[in-house]
């Protein structure tokens, strides 16, 4: 099935808007990004840094609550969700009691609707009316999604709606959840609610969710990617998972950036979902990111969790969280591509922080392992980015580099990203900006200004007649030479004053992988 996406909508008079507002004191409906700041300043628990940004802090929650994510069991749909860990049933009984409780909880105050757009290509974009109690919350959608005309605002009528209700908790026994937290997301009724946590994350990758159910019957593939544009109108898409540089690499002032984290690749080319970026912020160096530093330092942009002394903002700091979040409108970064489409993708770029330092910085991959790359989506944690981690890094796989956020069978994702790789062909790189000289603690961190110019290289076709020698433990093609670059970095094993130890590192990380391997197919067999 192809074409644009058609739903029913509801009006402003219909029950997905007027449930949620019936009976609060004050509805402040698409407020500016001046009057949300000046609310959320009164309602308390932000300040303003010394630029004028917005900060906040999300309290107990500071990133995703994977194991209160609940989708609900209906007849229509049941058969085409990929139920398990990720995609947890919830009940329709206990969904209505779950949004009953939440839209009464809006009724006793002050209301903040916000509509939105997800989708920069018109003939997929879908409508998003939020309805919180927290000026903040609206503020970042308003910044992070597309925002209508005046003329659209006018004649807005909503697909999904979300009832964001932050500071009610859920009640286990009463609304089937595990806690206090939910996120519950219903395809019957149309509306997400998002109850128990303040991190504003969770609204943002409802909505990606909610695209990754909608578009793949459209033909659009949706990926959790960034994408850029060269002069040339050659378009690259950044695979990754959180802190593998999908931000930072696609915003390079030699490309227009199209978008840092959310899009979709339909038969016309790659379209960003969003309206901003949601960068992570932790180490954040003026010098190294100007572009990123400087959306995020402005007045408008949202500090999630981000410390300051006397209004001076600290992005070292991460003694409460290393998830520090900045949230600005895509406007705020120069060299962007303002509508937010790109044509065909030309390259596909995989990134991993290899924490284990074995894997080269940039190598070339066939079709066959671009798809099992993508099949796996490995990274590597390391102590620091979450509690409870050890010295030693953790390999971490998220199949299709998403997997919390796919409603439907990792299988339907992969064919498609298989038969536009192989339409189009399209060239495929793995891109390592995790360690090299040695694993995380004994190595060195990727230079960022190396990567750049590996990916310059690769991406305007300076790699196109270079020579390739395969990497001999994990079958990567790796460029010999690559100017401005070390050739001892190429190759990882060189770069490593052991090769013994080498050796034994990339031998562990095989090991890793075909663990992954051997549970993936117990899993999709039944037998785990």
């Amino acid at each position: 099935m192809s074409g644009s996406i058609t739903m029913q909508t509801t009006s402003p008079h219909d029950g997905a808007f007027t449930d949620a507002l019936a009976g609060a004191r004050h509805v402040f409906h698409n407020l500016s990004a001046g009057e949300l700041v000046e609310h959320a300043l009164l309602q308390g628990g932000a300040h303003l840094s010394d630029g004028g940004a917005l900060m906040v802090d999300t309290g107990e929650h500071t990133g995703r609550s994977a194991r209160d994510k609940f989708i609900v069991d209906e007849p229509a749909t049941t058969s085409e969700i990929w139920w398990g860990e990720v995609n947890q049933r919830m009940t329709p009984a206990h969904f209505q009691r779950l949004r009953t409780r939440a839209e009464d909880h809006l009724h006793r105050g002050v209301v903040y609707v916000q509509d939105v757009f997800a989708g920069a290509d018109p003939q997929y974009r879908i409508a998003v009316r939020l309805v919180t109690d927290s000026a903040w919350h609206a503020l970042f959608v308003r910044n992070m999604f597309l925002r209508p005309t005046p003329q659209e605002q006018e004649g807005f009528a909503p697909h999904y709606t979300i009832v964001h209700a932050p500071g009610l908790h859920a009640v286990p026994a009463e609304d089937g959840t595990h806690g206090g937290t939910a996120i519950a997301l219903s395809l019957e009724q149309k509306c997400i609610v998002i109850v128990g946590t303040r991190y504003a994350g969770e609204i943002k990758k409802s909505v990606f969710t909610l695209m990754n159910w909608l578009l793949p019957p459209h033909g659009v593939l949706p990926m959790h990617c960034s994408a850029n544009i060269g002069e040339g109108g050659d378009v690259a898409v950044f695979f990754g998972l959180s802190g593998t540089g999908k931000t930072t690499l696609s915003s390079d002032p030699l490309r227009r950036l199209i978008g840092d984290d959310e899009h979709g690749w339909s038969a016309q080319g790659v379209f960003n979902f969003e309206g901003g970026c949601y960068a992570k912020v932790i180490g954040l160096d003026r010098d190294r990111e100007p572009a990123i530093w400087q959306a995020s330092t402005r007045f408008g942009a949202i500090l999630e969790n981000v410390s300051s002394h006397g209004g001076v903002i600290d992005f070292d700091d991460g003694s409460h969280t290393e998830n520090t979040r900045s949230c600005y409108p895509i406007d705020a970064i120069d060299h962007i591509q303002s509508d937010g489409c790109g044509g065909i993708a030309r390259h596909v770029v995989m990134l991993t922080a290899d924490a284990f330092g074995v894997l080269p910085p940039l190598s070339r991959l066939t079709p066959q392992q671009a798809m099992y790359h993508f099949m796996t989506g490995y990274t590597a944690k390391v102590a620091g980015t979450e509690k409870g981690l050890g010295a030693i890094p953790q390999a971490t796989f998220s199949t299709c580099f998403g997997a919390p956020f796919l409603p439907r069978p990792p299988e339907v994702y992969g064919a498609m990203l298989k038969s536009l790789i192989e339409e189009h062909g399209v060239n495929c790189w793995l891109v390592n900006t995790g360690w090299t000289s040695g694993p995380c603690g004994t190595g060195q961190r990727m230079s960022l200004a190396h990567t750049r110019r590996l990916l310059n290289a690769a991406l305007g076709g300076e790699l196109d007649g270079a020579v390739f020698e395969e990497d001999g433990y994990f079958g990567l093609l790796i460029p010999t030479e690559v100017h401005g670059v070390p050739s001892h970095l190429l190759r990882p094993q060189h770069a490593w004053a052991d090769a013994q130890a080498y050796a034994r590192a990339a031998g562990e990380l095989l090991e890793m992988f075909a663990k992954n391997d051997a549970l993936k197919k117990k899993v999709a067999s039944g037998r785990a």
